[in-house]
């Protein structure tokens, strides 16, 4: 039996970044072997065991072959003449597909180091074409190294074109696909995730919805850019460098899902698209079973967004039924994510990346302000009930318009 340190963590090693986990496979065992040796197997479809003192993962080295269509479609051997060889070759990329032994010597056979020297993301083999997961996953990887200045080689960017072609991307499961987005969206550059997956042809057929955006155009006195889905993309970028919360993140690649749907007749205007994008909005948030926190947030931001670019010119009763449409005075508190998707709106556009957006200071010290309200107060002046309510809102009202008089702050965004 031997051991090797494969994948990740050789990658990552080579290209000097922290090593977070560690995968292992061992060559020429059995799983009734790694049982007495005290190894704790898990996993159901392939012999994966927890090494008893360190935790970590150990895989016996194994071939696939492909049955079915999506990525369960596979039977595996994991017969103890399976070889190191014989196991890399089932990888995905070359620069996952390197591995280590006990005494530190590499094993190579398809060319990851010099990949990785070429920045380049390459499929080890044809067979990288029967599991349509890796569309995703090579797309994630884009994404993740790409200030590293990664690239997808043409080829193999070819077989992702085939795949999603083939139909196969719509046979993974929702848990799947928002795995490798939410990794994504988490990521330093969540922007290539989505560049790569249109370059292939996997987002129209699995966000239909942010593809329609591309050649939408859009009023040039705003959005200089012109093109929705570059916007998109541009305020995805934006919120990246603004906040790391992925529900955020996410809030913004759908937040102008409605003007992918404008008639023709009335672009490059879109009257009301913050409305009609609520449904679509809710349409992939479903379809790809976000958690709530995130589908919540994309629902508010979509709807709410034009209002937070002229917050100080709001009437009092609009802005206070804005800050309960985001629970600003609950627990489930959304008012600062949805103003970082706002700030990302603002920014997201040709020239204007680097602009200060003054209206989320407003805000977020305007609900200061109205927190200092106290119930406790109200009741002991006899208020209970609905009246109590009646008496809360009466008296933010009027907060909200002396803030106003005391701190204007005037910013055109636009839509």
């Amino acid at each position: 039996m031997k051991t090797y340190l494969v994948g990740g963590a050789i990658r990552d090693e080579l290209l000097g970044l922290p090593v977070k986990e560690r995968d292992w496979v061992v060559v020429g065992s059995t799983p009734e072997e790694m049982l007495r040796a005290g190894y704790r197997q898990v996993g159901k479809d392939f012999p994966v065991f927890i090494h008893p003192a360190n935790g970590e993962e150990y895989a016996l080295a194994r071939t696939e072959r492909k049955t079915a269509k999506g990525h369960r479609g596979f039977t595996f051997n994991t017969d103890s003449a399976v070889t190191l060889e014989e196991d890399l070759y089932r990888r995905d990329l070359t620069i996952n597909a390197i591995a280590r032994d006990e005494s530190g010597r590499l094993f190579d056979p398809h060319g990851g180091r010099s990949d990785i020297e070429a920045r380049v993301l390459r499929h080890v083999s044809g067979a990288f074409i029967e599991d349509p997961l890796r569309v995703l996953r090579v797309a994630r990887f884009a994404a993740q190294l790409r200030s590293f200045g990664f690239t997808v080689a043409d080829e193999t960017l070819s077989l992702m074109t085939t795949i999603a072609n083939s139909g196969e991307l719509l046979d993974l499961s929702a848990e799947r696909v928002w795995g490798e987005t939410r990794k994504s969206l988490q990521g330093p550059s969540p922007r290539t995730y989505f560049e790569v997956l249109r370059d292939c042809g996997a987002l129209a057929v699995l966000f239909p919805e942010v593809n329609q955006l591309f050649g939408v155009p859009q009023r040039a006195d705003y959005h200089p850019e012109v093109d929705t889905g570059l916007h998109t993309l541009m305020a995805l970028d934006a919120a990246t460098h603004i906040t790391e919360d992925a529900a955020v993140r996410y809030a913004v690649l759908v937040h102008d899902l409605g003007k992918g749907i404008t008639p023709e007749d009335i672009l490059p205007r879109h009257i009301g698209h913050e409305n009609t994008g609520v449904p679509l909005t809710q349409v992939v948030s479903k379809r790809l079973k976000v958690p709530t926190r995130y589908a919540r947030l994309a629902e508010v931001v979509t709807r709410y967004h034009l209002l937070s670019h002229k917050l100080d010119t709001l009437r009092p009763g609009t802005t206070l039924k804005l800050l309960k449409s985001l629970k600003a005075f609950s627990a489930n508190d959304m008012v600062e994510p949805f103003l970082h998707a706002c700030e990302a709106d603002a920014r997201g556009r040709l020239g204007f990346e680097d602009i200060p957006y003054p209206l989320k200071a407003w805000l977020l010290g305007l609900v200061e302000h109205l927190k200092t309200l106290s119930t406790t107060e109200l009741m002991a002046e006899g208020f209970t009930g609905k009246q109590l309510g009646e008496e809360i809102d009466r008296r933010r009202l009027q907060m909200i318009a002396e803030y106003k008089k005391t701190h204007n702050v005037t910013q055109k965004v636009g839509a």
